[in-house]
């Protein structure tokens, strides 16, 4: 083995366990979180900010892994909040027993996504923006219209007798389990053969296809498992506000902020949209509590502002980015290209006499 191949296995080592030790350090802080503090303003900053990391990692699954950039994620979200709310209406359940409803929600989200992806999978690219954007406004109209939704008044959640002082703290678990776990599909995903043929679509799609690719199977898989992970965990969301209405569960801009959180942690990347959520959602929180952020729609615009900025100068996000800067820190001073080493002895040149061959 060569000097720097046993320089970069030294080098990787140490950062290997690096990586390990802070998982676990941060699976120990989101564990304990609600332990640290009782108070209620802030056990919602972290049951709201697990929702959406939650979202934007189903949102990354099929989205940053096939280049097919979706505005309808909000479709899936406000579906499952609306199937919870109408399955315990019509059901009469109350209590923690409606939680036992949230696989049935993930199956309303798998069963819109079929033929909603069915539709708009068929177009690339920015086509395919247009046409979720399209859906999304049809199921915020029906959401409006129809009377099993409630029309303009929405829905109540059901009642929930837990006590005040903790009311937040079981939906902060709910959450977590959530996050945790489409974080980890999202890994398994990213390491399997499916999400091989994933990134070879966003790559080339005719190219795979031509390698044997199932595109439009693969991609509507992809597109399935985003939707039921957004329609659960919408419906966790539903029952933590209490309530949901045609313009809250079918909100444009969650769509807009879960491309924001994508792109802002690094977009394509596992844990990049966990970051930008982290960012993003407690961000959104603090301004709108900020007298000069809360009214005009200001705290959007500065929203707005930050997503042209990551865009224009950081379109890889800072995960990606920091990971570059990193990489060219540790090569500072170090050869680009690695000299080649003999196995042998090496051969002396002939030499020649000043006088020539005779």
């Amino acid at each position: 083995m060569s000097k720097e191949s046993r320089l970069d296995n030294g080098l990787a080592r140490p950062e290997k366990a690096l990586k390990g030790g802070g998982l676990l350090v941060l699976a120990v802080v989101a564990v304990l979180f609600p332990q640290f503090t009782s108070d209620p303003a802030v056990t919602n900053y972290g049951v709201l900010a697990l929702i959406y990391i939650t979202a934007a990692t189903a949102w990354n699954i099929f989205s940053g892994n096939t280049g097919y950039i979706s505005l309808g994620q909000a479709v899936f979200f406000g579906s499952g909040a609306y199937a919870m709310g109408i399955a315990a209406r019509d059901w009469h359940l109350n209590g923690d027993i409606v939680f036992a409803l949230l696989p049935l929600c993930g199956a309303v989200g798998a069963l819109i996504a079929v033929p909603f992806g069915l539709i708009a999978l068929r177009v690339r690219r920015h086509t395919f923006i247009v046409i979720t954007i399209a859906m999304f406004f049809i199921f915020q109209l029906m959401a409006f219209n129809f009377s099993f939704t409630g029309g303009s008044s929405g829905l109540q959640s059901p009642f929930l007798n837990w006590p005040a002082a903790t009311y937040n703290t079981p939906f902060y678990y709910i959450g977590l389990a959530y996050a945790a776990g489409s974080i980890v599909i999202a890994w398994l995903v990213r390491r399997s053969r499916f999400g091989l043929q994933l990134r070879a679509i966003r790559d080339d799609e005719d190219r795979a296809r031509g390698l044997g690719v199932k595109t439009m199977r693969v991609k509507l898989a992809a597109f399935t498992m985003s939707g039921a992970i957004t329609a659960m965990i919408g419906a966790v969301w539903f029952f933590y506000l209490n309530q949901v209405e045609p313009q809250t569960g079918f909100d444009p801009i969650f769509d807009l902020t879960l491309v924001l959180m994508a792109f802002l942690g690094g977009y394509g990347s596992i844990s990049g949209p966990v970051l930008g959520a982290l960012i993003i959602e407690p961000l959104t929180l603090w301004l709108n509590t900020q007298p000069a952020f809360n009214g005009g729609g200001l705290s959007q615009i500065l929203l707005g502002a930050v997503f042209l900025i990551v865009v224009l100068f950081m379109p890889r996000g800072i995960i990606p980015t920091g990971g570059e800067i990193i990489t060219k820190l540790r090569m500072r001073g170090r050869p680009a290209v690695i000299p080649t080493t003999t196995m042998g002895p090496v051969a002396s040149a002939p030499t020649i006499s000043s006088g020539g061959a005779r």
